[in-house]
């Protein structure tokens, strides 16, 4: 059994925390990088323009991309050769209030949904753990911004609805969201399992590499045909017209049961932050 000490949690997480929200993600760049030579519109090349001189002043001078700074989701991967003898939700909670303090980044948890009280520490995150083969714990982390979470939506569809009512789903989802995400989006769609299972599908699906496609084919199609319509909405840039509304459309599927078809779509704004750490 291999221990993981206590301060190297909080401390991989106060790092994690102020890492995804001033360095972008390389692949997200040049996603950004490409986007801006698809376009075809003036204004949103402009725009485009300014997203990337925003993250890169952002690399370079260590502040935040965006003033949002997200509530922080965190997934854990345990592995099943790990011992840990102290609260671990507590102390991934320590980094986020260490990392939110120090970092300068804004506090954005309220302590309760209906009296709006702020928790000024940007804590509790959002956990969620598995238990995988190893001895390794591997920290996922995500500071997820308002503006794009609240164009999300979980739908159970039935099945007869079927491939195009999954498309339809997601083109109206975002048709309707317009600007408000901060586009050019990335797409995190979970398909299957039960109600809280395919958000959590659509979720993780946003952890996934820019650049990588699903190794189921359905979902594979479904991926590349969602990014080259949901394009052609004319939305574009932060909403202002253009051909370039997503980056990516990441599809994660599961099995269900014979009289359902759940599906969530989960929408990540153009900074698409979160890191990655193992210990």
């Amino acid at each position: 059994m291999r221990y993981i000490e206590r301060d190297l949690v909080v401390e991989a997480v106060e790092r994690l925390c102020i890492e995804a929200n001033y360095y972008i993600e390389d692949d997200v760049l040049n996603a950004l990088k490409r986007s801006r030579k698809l376009e075809t519109s003036s204004i949103g090349q402009r725009v485009l323009d300014q997203i990337i001189e925003n993250d890169l002043i952002a690399r370079n001078d260590s502040v935040p991309m965006c003033q949002d700074t997200g509530m922080v989701v965190v997934f854990l991967e345990i592995g099943n050769l790990i011992h840990i003898d102290y609260d671990i939700y507590e102390a991934i909670n320590e980094g986020v209030r260490n990392g939110y303090l120090h970092g300068y980044l804004r506090k954005s948890v309220v302590k309760h949904p209906l009296d709006r009280v702020n928790t000024g520490d940007n804590t509790p995150a959002v956990i969620h753990t598995k238990i995988v083969m190893g001895n390794s714990l591997t920290i996922t982390l995500a500071p997820k911004g308002a503006g794009s979470e609240n164009m999300s939506l979980v739908k159970m569809l039935t099945p007869a609805d079927g491939y195009e009512g999954v498309k339809k789903l997601v083109l109206d989802t975002i048709f309707d969201a317009k600007g408000k995400p901060c586009p050019p989006i990335i797409v995190g769609v979970g398909i299957g399992g039960t109600f809280e299972k395919c958000a959590m599908l659509a979720k993780e699906a946003l952890m996934r590499p820019i650049d990588d496609v699903s190794d189921d084919p359905i979902a594979r199609k479904l991926e590349e045909e969602l990014l080259e319509e949901i394009n052609r909405l004319g939305i574009g840039p932060m909403g202002f017209g253009g051909t370039q509304t997503a980056l990516a459309v990441k599809v994660n599927v599961y099995p269900c049961h014979i009289a359902s078809l759940p599906v969530a779509v989960n929408i990540q704004c153009h900074a698409a932050r979160h890191k990655k750490i193992v210990l």
